[in-house]
């Protein structure tokens, strides 16, 4: 997911990229929730920074930067959150039965080619997605996008001390152009960007641009 940005990242900045919870080579452990999960980095940028971070999430990562930030802002300097849904989505319920009935599929080569299109995978990384997408079991699949349906902006991101960038392509649904913007006003110290001919890929579609846009802003820390 990273691969794009991080070899375009200046080698000054020092990059922590952990596996989630049922992901990789965390596979071992199932993703229980959003709750847990931010407990368990919270541990690991205690464990590998002296200093508060900057920290950058897409999508559900996107929304555990949020909580991160939130709930430990002794550790977190700033956050950059890439197309972070912070609306519920309605009737969830039914979603999650659907995604229940069709997580085997996900061990289907030509169901996760699909797939990996919706998410502009680049050709070249289309083996380790398929590899990862295999390895992903339904109770991980079922309670991590049943998180990220229900996700609202968490009491004490308000509060944050520090910047947050909120990014959305322009192309994405209404209702994740309208959670950045929920995102951005609740936080004082947001800087809101739509991201010009992209869906909900940006790291995938537009790396370079991100990459700079990235680097930029955190140059004008301060």
């Amino acid at each position: 997911m990273w691969e794009p940005l991080a070899s375009r990242i200046e080698s000054s900045y020092r990059l922590v990229i952990p596996d989630l919870p049922g992901h990789d080579r965390s596979q071992g452990a199932a993703y229980r929730s959003h709750d847990a999960t931010i407990e368990i980095l919270a541990t690991v940028i205690e464990k590998d920074a002296s200093t508060p971070v900057t920290v950058v999430g897409f999508s559900l990562g996107a929304q555990l930067a949020v909580l991160l930030a939130a709930r430990y802002p002794r550790l977190v300097q700033d956050v950059v959150i890439i197309s972070a849904q912070a609306k519920p989505t309605p009737c969830p319920g039914a979603t999650l039965a659907l995604l229940r009935m069709a997580a085997p599929l996900a061990r289907n080569e030509k169901f996760a080619r699909l797939q990996a299109k919706e998410l502009f995978v680049p050709n070249e990384l289309m083996d380790d997605y398929l590899r990862t997408s295999r390895s992903i079991n339904a109770h991980t699949l079922v309670a991590a996008v049943g998180e990220n349906l229900k996700f609202t902006v968490p009491p004490g991101w308000s509060a944050f001390p520090g910047r947050s960038l909120v990014m959305v392509g322009e192309r994405e649904r209404v209702l994740m152009r309208k959670s950045a913007q929920l995102l951005a006003e609740a936080h004082s110290r947001s800087e809101i960007v739509v991201v010009e001919s992209c869906g909900h890929g940006i790291p995938f579609q537009q790396p370079e641009r991100l990459a700079v846009r990235l680097q930029e802003w955190l140059r004008g820390a301060g």
